[in-house]
């Protein structure tokens, strides 16, 4: 007996001890990672590589030792970004910019804040140079910026217009019996359109191309002016993929030339005999370059609301109205905050998590000046968490609109038939109730479909109430309409065109303050335990090792999958899953 608990004893022990050297190593590494500090050494240049996820808004994660052991997902943020070009415009040890990346992990209207602050860049005389084996459209876009621009001798540049696709269903659920039973408000609404029907709608096809076209026209007007070509010539290159060689692109004044890495890095030194050092952008921010010091005691509260809305508490990669009301109550009850900006990057998601969002914001304006920026997306519920606001300000390629609902519920009961299986169901009263092996009854359909009603209406009585039109004259723009924020200035959807600095400019100006600071909401408090990876010791989060087993298109698969599967109650989202290449 005392063999056996001695036994246990020892055992209990080893993994005490297993565990407190764990701890030990996790806090000594934690210890060791934060003391490092970076230091921008002169004669340098400024790599930019966004080939990182980027967000809007990426707050450091509050727990040291999942950050020094890079137990989280590799991001940097929109905002960073920015602030670290407008420091190195003034840093003397920064000669000037290295666009040097393989990919931009960036949505549209975030690479064209970028790119737009790069030319602001050029105006400190600096110099912008571009190198890369192969550009993508966006990537060259962005690129296009830059003073000189090389390519790899036997390098490519993809351009050939935009284009998105859409996958269709219906024969599918036909063959199978596994179907979506769909209850929508709104023409164009065609997220569930691809469970109706097996090809794209007149309407669907009709914003689809309207939308690519708005897009297509700021891209090539930015490129034109960059690169000297007219908008007319940049249409036939992308018609005859007139980048698809050295040769093509040189002659079609794409590049400067085409020249080797090894040959760049010369070019970068200028002719200097001192020795020229890269700092990347992500050590560039790190070094404290990724914020504007300021001692100032008024501030702008700048909200960000990036991600898909869901009903609860939501965290740095959803919405909830948890998180976000809580930070709009801090803002406006901080006597120091004269105005807010909401920041919105959501192609929506729950209705009632919008609703309630909405509200918040409401008691929030009759306080303090409320300016809306949008990002790459603001559709749907992103669209209607924004639509009370004083101002509202979108990028040119803003997503935005998409004013409409609907209720979307799986069904097997076709399926089920099939390989003879029956349900039974037993209710004490007669209610709309629905099963997913059942075929949907009428009074479920007539319940489901009064909701849906009701919160399109009242969806576009808040729209009209914000910016001031009549029902009628939002129900014209609505349908579930997709329009980019060009398109949306023309409707009366949007105030003006411009960015988040734009937007906070905005704000002061509202709250009549000239000096000002910034003051990021919200904060996130991220669980220890939901960073680590499978291994203790390996290098990224969940998310980073699926995308690294599955590869990134795999990966989006899954993500959209989960996503379908995880709608709940009434939906105001984004028409579509888009991804425009």
């Amino acid at each position: 007996m005392n063999f056996l608990r001695n036994l246990l004893a020892s055992i209990l022990g080893f993994f005490i001890a297993l565990f407190l050297i764990f701890a030990c190593f996790f806090i000594a590494a934690a210890v060791i990672g934060s003391s490092e500090k970076i230091v921008v050494k002169p004669n340098s240049v400024l790599e930019l590589d966004l080939s990182t996820s980027i967000r809007d808004y990426a707050p450091k994660e509050d727990n040291p030792i999942a950050e020094a052991l890079e137990l989280t997902e590799d991001k940097l943020a929109l905002n960073k970004i920015i602030n670290a070009i407008e420091n190195a415009k003034t840093d003397d040890n920064i000669k000037g910019i290295s666009i040097k990346t393989t990919s931009v992990s960036a949505g549209m209207a975030q690479t064209q804040a970028i790119r737009n602050k790069l030319e602001e860049f050029k105006e400190s005389g600096k110099f912008i140079y571009a190198y890369n084996d192969v550009y993508t459209q966006k990537n060259y876009y962005l690129s296009s910026v830059a003073d000189s621009l090389f390519l790899n001798p036997i390098g490519a540049i993809d351009f050939g217009g935009l284009s998105t696709e859409i996958l269709y269903f219906k024969d599918f659920e036909d063959k199978y019996g596994i179907k979506m039973e769909v209850i929508r408000h709104g023409k164009y609404k065609s997220a569930v359109e691809p469970f109706l029907e097996n090809e794209m709608s007149e309407a669907n096809r009709e914003q689809t191309t309207s939308f690519l076209k708005s897009i297509w026209s700021e891209m090539t007007d930015d490129i034109s002016k960059s690169r000297n070509i007219s908008v007319e010539k940049l249409n036939l290159i992308a018609d005859n993929s007139y980048g698809r060689n050295v040769t093509l692109a040189k002659e079609n004044n794409l590049i400067d030339a085409s020249i080797y890495e090894d040959e760049y890095q010369e070019k970068l030194a200028m002719g200097s005999e001192e020795k020229v050092n890269t700092i990347s952008i992500s050590d560039y921010i790190n070094s404290g370059k990724g914020r504007i010091s300021s001692t100032e005691k008024n501030k702008i509260a700048v909200i960000y609301a990036q991600g898909e809305i869901t009903y609860g508490e939501g965290n740095i990669d959803y919405i909830g109205q948890g998180i976000m009301n809580k930070a709009i109550k801090k803002a406006r009850k901080d006597d120091n905050v004269k105005a807010i900006v909401l920041r919105v990057n959501s192609p929506g998601g729950s209705a009632l998590a919008s609703e309630l969002i909405w509200r918040e914001l409401e008691l929030t304006k009759k306080e303090k000046p409320l300016v809306v920026s949008m990002g790459n997306l603001a559709a749907s519920g992103g669209y209607y968490i924004a639509c009370n606001a004083d101002k509202i300000i979108a990028e040119p390629t803003t997503i935005t609109g998409s004013i409409g609902v609907f209720g979307a519920i799986p069904n097997f009961s076709q399926f089920t038939d099939k390989i003879g299986v029956n349900a039974e169901q037993v209710s004490t009263n007669n209610s709309a109730s629905y099963s997913v092996f059942e075929p949907m009854n009428q009074k479920f359909y007539a319940v489901t479909k009064e909701g849906v009603e009701q919160t399109y209406t009242t969806f576009v009585n808040r729209v009209s109430a914000g910016r001031n039109m009549t029902f009628e004259q939002v129900n014209e723009v609505a349908q579930g309409r997709v329009w980019t924020g060009k398109e949306a200035i023309e409707k009366g959807l949007v105030d003006q065109l411009g960015s988040l600095d734009d937007a906070i400019k905005v704000a002061a100006e509202l709250a009549e303050v000239e000096n000002y600071k910034i003051r990021n909401y919200p904060n996130y408090k991220t669980n220890f335990k939901d960073a680590l990876p499978v291994s203790p010791f390996a290098k990224s989060s969940k998310e980073g090792l699926l995308k690294e087993t599955l590869g990134n298109d795999s990966y989006q698969l899954y993500y959209n999958i989960q996503k379908m599967k995880n709608l709940k109650g009434i939906q105001a989202r984004l028409p579509f899953l888009l991804e425009v290449k």
